[in-house]
């Protein structure tokens, strides 16, 4: 099943989609947010980030191949950081570069929604506690990152972390296809498959680390061809069996 969410960023409602058709939700679904009886047409309705997560658990160096391509070895285990869930943002809206660096780059990946709370969760139980999938950007400052060795600043900036552009609860996790287009151009095109540590592995070791809440996000990683941003880019990112999360790209606010 496929999960939006749907209005204004004030009144935003959660909705179950079934084609053109959108069953308005009590609630958030991965809550048990029932249906209300009232149905709203898709076409022409405002799709909103589908996730309110408390966190967002990031994996850093997931793809043997984007690891070299950044100049760092494999993990032997996960390699952890966190967004701010300020830095959320949903299909069609725009990622913003900030005044406070000269190299933003797109980091197309496969998004984890957490389904039930868990810690210390097996890896046997680990997909019991997962939700669905969604479509995400992990928008990266790289200059920032070398410069300040921690990544908060790089990974934190509020758009910086697009989300879209619906949940989809049936995506066969262990080989979808993932790519990243600027302006139409392909810049990243791998799959799932290739991720170092596969999700029922991530959910553990986070929960081990910390609880994961329902509604919390896992940010599974990058496969190579990492590139810069401009503003007036058109950035898609598609995960097979999910869609295209679309996004476009503007300059730092003046101030």
């Amino acid at each position: 099943m496929r999960f939006a969410r749907l209005g204004s960023a004030s009144e935003g409602h959660f909705v179950r989609l079934d084609g053109p058709r959108a069953h308005v939700l009590e609630k958030a679904p991965w809550l048990g947010g029932r249906e209300t009886g009232k149905v709203e047409t898709l076409a022409g309705a405002k799709l909103l980030c589908p996730v309110a997560p408390s966190k967002i658990v990031c994996v850093g160096r997931n793809y043997a191949a984007h690891a070299r391509e950044v100049g760092g070895d494999v993990p032997t285990e996960p390699l952890l950081f966190l967004k701010p869930p300020s830095s959320l943002a949903g299909p069609g809206d725009a990622v913003i570069l900030p005044p406070e660096s000269k190299h933003v780059e797109h980091e197309a990946e496969l998004a984890v929604i957490v389904g039930v709370r868990c810690k210390n969760v097996t890896r046997e139980a680990a997909m019991t506690h997962v939700f669905g999938y969604s479509c995400a950007c992990d928008v990266s400052a790289r200059d920032l990152q070398r410069k300040d060795v921690q990544w908060a600043r790089a990974k934190g900036f509020d758009t910086f972390c697009p989300v879209g552009p619906w949940i989809e609860t049936e995506l066969d996790w262990r080989a979808a296809p993932i790519r990243c287009m600027v302006g139409g151009n392909v810049r990243q095109n791998s799959t799932t498959a290739e991720m170092v540590f596969d999700v029922p592995m991530l959910v553990s070791f986070i929960s081990h680390m910390m609880t994961l809440e329902a509604g919390d996000v896992i940010l599974t990683g990058t496969p190579e061809g990492v590139s810069p941003l401009s503003p007036g880019d058109k950035l898609d990112v598609e995960i097979g069996g999910i869609g295209i999360l679309a996004l476009h790209v503007e300059g730092p606010p003046a101030r």
